[in-house]
């Protein structure tokens, strides 16, 4: 079990890194609209699950960004193995974040509630 400050640090420089290499470095057109939100480490340090955002609410669009996010999933891993300093890189897992979209349907019947007084 690795120490919770070091993977809480750990987590933050996998977020900001990949963050930026999807900005920079991944030129696939189904990953442009792609935000990291999160990052958790597993007790070990060998998993890191992204949790990202999509602009779009299509079922389409979040499975062009799963599918892209997989395939580019080898050359984050690569790159973030010249960013970090640790002995082994952890594998990666991307799940979608659906808690703007929760957030969003929360406001959409607090509105409707207001509306219907």
């Amino acid at each position: 079990m690795a120490n919770p400050q070091r993977a809480g640090r750990l987590a933050q420089e996998i977020q900001r890194d990949i963050s930026d290499l999807l900005l920079k470095r991944i030129n696939d057109p189904r990953i442009q609209d792609v935000t990291i939100t999160s990052v958790e480490l597993s007790g070990d340090l060998q998993i890191a699950t992204i949790y990202y955002s999509i602009l779009s609410d299509l079922a389409s669009a979040g499975q062009k960004a799963q599918a892209g996010l997989e395939a580019a999933s080898g050359l984050i891993r690569k790159e973030l193995g010249s960013r970090l300093t640790v002995y082994k890189i952890p594998e990666l897992k991307f799940i979608r974040d659906e808690s703007v979209q929760y957030g969003n349907h929360i406001e959409d019947l607090i509105r409707k509630l207001h509306s219907e007084k």
